[in-house]
């Protein structure tokens, strides 16, 4: 969940950098080996945050210290038939989008950004979080995960996107005063030029009596041919597109074509395969109301299709069209779209935001399919796919578009451990009528809320 519900922190404390692996007992493991060994992937990676609950949204306490939960990313990989699970404590948040971990193509690095930075001692509510300002690369490329390189780049990282060759790294943030597209070099297990641009220089302004003119970037995405990029303003309900140019060392932003009006609290978004199209996951909040009954609307959230121009028209001013749109269910954060471009799935938290008391809590979550064509952009829903667990919020296909996998990050008290945090895995029926079918839970550490995995 976004981070405008919250009061924000103003200090900063370091990161500690003890690193223990950690595996799953015989149980889990077999029940890792059983479903994910169908999971087309060389690697999984899962971020969870372990400073927060479900509830604290509702009362801004966080998870007590007793419990043990920790900032952390799990990576899951195969190895002789079986499935071995590493972890590293890396600070994170899930107060901001499920956009802040991206593995490189090859799997062999990962990055992590932190909205809210790490708990200090003594630290019990969510105004005593500082601001994170922190970007990782963590190598993967040995048996167990090492922290290789930290940056510290604009407070308040929303989201972040890989250069499709693997060398650059967009970031978006929001401070107080502006908000940030960041371009950061890396090469060879380090950080390198750090690039900085004002979305109010690059023409993206608001007149709202609201920090930043009531402008927040919660998302930003590469094109496949690395030339764009798309940055979603959802307090606007607009997306905007850039052409990175200049070398890597010393990169440049300018506007590409129009921006684009589309539905309410446009929270992620993704180009197509093919580079032909854009899609947002549209929540639908109100950003008005102060508390979380009046945030999380009583509404279908949606998703909007925009037609890009064509880049190789270069002597026509650009022009970008929206094309169409679709309901999904309620409350959708997470987005993704299968390697084949015909199927997109987002991940629904429906009513599980709310304590059970509330007239407005529902335990069951969902994941929508929807069919899309390539060609033309048009998109309908297939379906609605519920599951037990609270707040899921990022998901991903495998690299044959065979399985979804969706991050839970908490159980319903009293749930058994195959409905408590982890990766909700599903099988995609492909053909005219696409379908999902679940495979099962695999449990994870508390706190699940993105997932990413490597070719």
């Amino acid at each position: 969940m976004n981070g405008p519900i919250l009061a924000a922190a103003t200090f900063a404390i370091a990161f500690s950098l003890a690193a223990p692996d950690s595996t799953q007992a015989a149980g889990g493991a077999k029940a890792a080996s059983e479903i994910l060994g169908r999971v087309s992937a060389s690697r999984i990676a899962v971020v969870s945050d372990g400073d927060f609950l479900a509830q604290t949204y509702g009362t801004a306490e966080l998870a007590p210290r007793e419990a043990g939960y920790r900032d952390l990313l799990t990576i899951m990989s195969q190895a002789e038939n079986k499935i071995v699970t590493r972890s590293i404590p890396i600070s994170n948040s899930v107060t901001s989008a499920p956009e802040i971990l991206a593995l490189t193509k090859d799997g062999r690095t990962a990055f992590v950004t932190e909205r809210l930075g790490e708990r200090p001692e003594g630290g019990k509510r969510i105004g005593d979080l500082p601001p994170g300002r922190r970007l990782f690369a963590v190598d993967l490329s040995d048996s167990a995960p090492r922290l290789s390189a930290t940056i510290e780049i604009e407070a308040f990282p929303e989201a972040l996107s890989i250069s499709p060759d693997g060398e650059s790294i967009a970031v978006v943030s929001n401070t107080p005063e502006a908000s940030f597209v960041q371009i950061v070099a890396y090469r060879n297990g380090r950080f390198g030029h750090l690039a900085r641009f004002d979305l109010a220089d690059l023409g993206v302004t608001g007149p709202a009596p609201a920090p930043r003119g009531g402008v927040t970037a919660t998302n930003v995405h590469w094109h496949p041919s690395g030339r764009f990029l798309a940055v979603n303003i959802n307090t606007q309900s607009r997306v905007a597109f850039f052409e990175v140019i200049g070398g890597d060392d010393a990169p440049m932003l300018r506007p590409w074509g129009n921006v684009v009006k589309v539905g309410a609290d446009p929270f992620v978004g993704r180009f197509t395969p093919d580079g032909r199209h854009y899609l947002t996951a549209n929540w639908g909040r109100n950003f008005a109301a102060t508390n979380l009954e009046g945030r999380i609307p009583q509404t279908p959230s949606t998703i909007s299709v925009i037609r890009l121009a064509n880049p190789a028209e270069s002597h026509r001013p650009a022009r970008h069209n929206l094309v169409g749109a679709a309901e999904t269910d309620f409350s959708s954060e997470g987005i993704a779209i299968s390697p084949d471009g015909r199927l997109v799935a987002t991940v629904n938290m429906r009513g599980t935001a709310f304590p059970p008391g509330s007239a407005r809590f529902h335990r069951n979550a969902s994941v929508t399919l929807l069919s899309f064509d390539p060609a033309t952009g048009a998109i309908s829903k297939r379906a609605d796919y519920s599951f037990e667990g609270v707040l899921p919020e990022g998901g991903a296909f495998d690299r044959t578009g065979d399985h979804f996998l969706v991050t839970v990050f908490q159980g319903h008290d009293g749930s058994l451990p195959e409905a408590g945090p982890g990766l909700e895995v599903f099988r995609v029926e492909k053909g005219d009528r696409p379908t999902l079918s679940r495979l099962g839970r695999v449990p994870l550490p508390h706190g699940a809320h993105h997932v990413d995995l490597a070719p």
